[in-house]
C-alpha cells in the first residue's frame, strides 16, 4: 500500500467532543478502513484500522463492552 497523505483526508469529530480535545476519524480511500487521530496532536501519524477491526470496535462500543462500570 502506498503511503497515505493524511492531510488530504476528510476528518470528522464527534459533536459530543469537548473543548479539551477528542479524537477524529477519516475514512480511507476505497473503503479500506479508518484513520483515527488525537485532536490535540494532529501532527502525529494516525492509527489505521482495517474495515473488520473498525467494525468490531464500533460493535463493542455500541454493546457497552468499554463502559467503565
Amino acid at each position: 500500500m502506498e503511503k497515505l497523505e493524511f492531510s488530504s483526508l476528510r476528518w470528522f469529530k464527534s459533536s459530543a467532543s469537548g473543548a479539551n480535545g477528542c479524537v477524529e476519524i477519516a475514512h480511507l480511500p476505497g473503503g479500506n478502513g479508518v484513520a483515527l487521530r488525537d485532536t490535540k496532536d494532529r501532527g502525529k501519524d494516525p492509527h489505521i484500522f482495517d474495515r473488520d477491526k473498525w467494525r468490531a470496535f464500533v460493535a463493542g462500543a455500541k454493546n457497552g463492552e468499554f463502559d467503565l462500570a
